[in-house]
């Protein structure tokens, strides 16, 4: 049996941060700026306030860079979990409150896209970015311990809970025959 080089390792890695970190990043640009068919942080903002995010600018400022940072510190490979704990932040919200409903698959809008960036933010704060990285470069990857990473990545899932919490959804209103 094969094994497969550390160089090999470490390119792969390299490609998957820098794939899942600028697609997170240009997600975040759709919802600041319109960019790449978004809708920009007006139109987002009042699609979070239908969803029961109020004051949607606020809320969809906060998603957004949420999505930037964490895209550009994944693509950088900088800061060890802190991306990735923002990334599945952003997106547990994102499964929950826009897309659980509509099921699996992304042709429903389901949670199949959030689920594969969390998925993709977890494997990278659990495994790290790997030496071509700035982590790397700066010398500061040995500081994420396990211990740290968890108790980042649990502040993230704190962080969704908490976003989750404040959402305010319109009351039903109850139909009259």
């Amino acid at each position: 049996m094969e094994t497969i080089s550390a160089d090999m390792i470490a390119g792969g890695l390299l490609i998957l941060r820098l794939v899942i970190g600028t697609l997170m990043m240009g997600h975040a640009t759709q919802k600041l700026f319109g960019w790449i068919g978004g809708y920009g942080l007006r139109g987002t903002a009042g699609f979070f306030e239908q969803i029961g995010f109020r004051p949607g600018v606020l809320f969809a400022t906060a998603a957004s860079l949420g999505e930037l940072t964490s895209g550009l510190l994944v693509a950088l490979g900088l800061f060890g979990p802190i991306g990735p704990a923002l990334m599945i932040s952003v997106m547990l919200v994102a499964m929950l409150a826009v897309h659980w409903s509509n099921g699996l698959f992304a042709a429903t809008n389901g949670v199949e896209v959030p689920l594969l960036y969390a998925t993709a933010a977890l494997g990278f704060a659990l495994i790290g970015f790997g030496p071509y990285s700035l982590d790397a470069l700066l010398g500061i990857g040995s500081v994420w311990t396990p211990a740290i990473t968890l108790a980042v990545l649990g502040t993230g899932v704190a962080g969704a809970v908490g976003n989750l919490a404040l959402r305010r959804l319109p009351a039903a209103t109850p139909n009259r025959a």
